[in-house]
């Protein structure tokens, strides 16, 4: 990381504008920064290198993870508090902080109330199946490993995957309109086309600024507040992919936006800052729907499980990167043989097979094994069963229909799409730390450029990107309009 150095505040003569708080990035996160910056009456200006607000946000599949009991779990009948959400969280995900991932519980509720007075609209309804996204407007529906073993056990299961209102992949711009367009009329100001190259720094060490080009011209922006980074992940940034996350270079596709390049998390760490489960990602090519599917069983070439079919897509792809030669098969007999619904996952079918010792010479497996596997899971599946990695009983049974298929899953065959999940470390209060535990006065960080509750896709559930990035994002606009101002 050598780019986008710092520069010293002395150097410069003459600052082309000065506002109190300034917010590098347009997504979510620095579009609720911005609005609770101006609402705590800050002199705010959105620097944005694209020609209008959205980012990767607006291309998601809008998928908030908020819980608690907001009130469309109370509206679908599930109960659900803080704590519960605070266990399940701090289980799954491995998060370092738990004062982050306790203030984001706590808060949740309220951020729910937030965000629906903002007007991103969420139905009373939900969907008891198992999606990845919903090509309907249905808002709740399980979007994590909350029922997966040994989770389930820590906390008490609940929906909390919140999608706005839209249809499909890209829902997320349903939501973000709303936002944008509540930054509008409250009259945030926003310069675009404009990239910032680095913080400015001044001689005790605070951000006090930001250097950016606009249309070739270099531009001097001070803040007397604080800087805010939302500038996203570093997926489309192929030399940091290589330092930091190799696996996915010719495996797998990022997912979201040319200016995912990192370019926040190289100016913070240029000045300073630590970074933080820089090798984490979360990538997935799901094999579900249809849901049947998931009572089929993982097997790596060795014909060994390795994970519990009912686990979160991220989670399971996790795993099956792991495996020798990022090699996996999904197992279905007769009785629950589909075609995965999202071609474009490029899941393929290797053949159809009568006998389970036939499928084993086929996958060129070592002899008996994959029998042995099949043998053994279906002696405790005729009971509801699975000792071995605990799949939860509703998708449990027997593999003893024949024909057999087998799908080709393997990270290397499949078409996997990822997003990074490390960035610039920060405390619960958004500020960003250095490595020595101290804090960088006067910058922030919030959404993709800087690490939040999941390290990594075994701990990633759907939401934990959007929900995490526009609550933290509120949080950082409090408290850079609330920090003493430079002279």
């Amino acid at each position: 990381m050598t780019a986008f150095q710092p520069i010293a505040a002395d150097r410069i003569s003459r600052w082309d504008r000065s506002v109190d708080v300034l917010i590098i990035g347009y997504g979510i996160a620095g579009a609720c920064a911005a609005l609770e910056a101006h609402r705590a009456g800050a002199e705010v200006l959105v620097v944005e290198r694209a020609s209008g607000g959205g980012g990767a946000s607006a291309l998601s599949s809008g998928i908030f993870y908020l819980g608690g009991g907001t009130a469309v779990q109370q509206a679908c009948g599930y109960e659900d508090d803080a704590e519960e959400m605070y266990k399940f969280l701090m289980a799954s995900t491995q998060a370092p902080d738990a004062q982050l991932v306790r203030r984001y519980c706590d808060d949740n509720v309220e951020h729910f109330n937030w965000l629906e007075a903002q007007g991103v609209p969420f139905e009373r309804t939900s969907f008891k199946g198992k999606a990845v996204f919903l090509n309907t407007t249905e808002c709740l529906f399980s979007t994590g490993s909350e029922k997966v073993w040994p989770f389930r056990e820590v906390a008490k299961p609940a929906p909390r995957g919140h999608k706005v209102a839209g249809q499909g992949e890209n829902a997320g711009a349903v939501g973000m309109a709303a936002i944008l367009q509540r930054c509008t009329d409250e009259g945030v100001p926003a310069l675009y086309d404009a990239q910032a190259t680095g913080l400015v720094v001044d001689a005790s060490g605070r951000v006090v600024g930001v250097q950016a080009k606009q249309l070739g011209t270099t531009l001097h922006l001070q803040a007397r507040r604080g800087v805010i980074l939302a500038t996203g992940g570093f997926n489309m940034n192929k030399t940091m992919l290589a330092e930091h996350a190799p696996r996915m270079l010719g495996n797998a596709e990022p997912l979201g936006i040319p200016y995912n390049d990192g370019a926040g998390i190289t100016m913070g760490h240029a000045a300073g800052a630590d970074t933080q489960a820089m090798g984490g990602v979360i990538a997935t090519a799901s094999f579900y729907p249809p849901a049947q599917l998931i009572k089929g069983i993982l097997v790596n070439r060795r014909g060994e499980r390795f994970v519990a079919e009912d686990a979160y897509h991220g989670r399971t792809a996790d795993f099956i990167i792991e495996q020798p030669g990022h090699t996996a098969y999904l197992i279905v007999d007769a009785d629950i043989f589909a075609y995965p619904e999202i071609t474009s996952a490029g899941h393929t079918l290797v053949d159809g097979w009568e006998t389970v010792a036939e499928m084993e010479a086929g996958l060129n497996m070592p002899a008996g094994a994959l029998q042995r596997t099949i043998a053994d899971y279906n002696r405790h599946a005729v009971h509801g069963e699975d000792p071995l990695l605990h799949k939860h009983p509703d998708w449990v049974k027997p593999l003893d229909k024949g024909p057999y298929a087998a799908f080709d899953v393997s990270f290397n065959k499949s078409v996997y799409l990822f997003l990074t999940l490390g960035g610039l470390k920060t405390t619960a209060r958004t500020e960003v730390l250095r490595a020595d535990g101290t804090i960088i006065p006067g910058l922030y960080a919030v959404g993709a450029c800087a690490s939040s509750i999941p390290q990594d896709g075994k701990g990633y559930a759907s939401g934990l990107s959007l929900g995490p990035g526009s609550y933290f994002g509120r949080v950082a606009g409090r408290q850079a309009a609330a920090a003493n101002a430079t002279a």
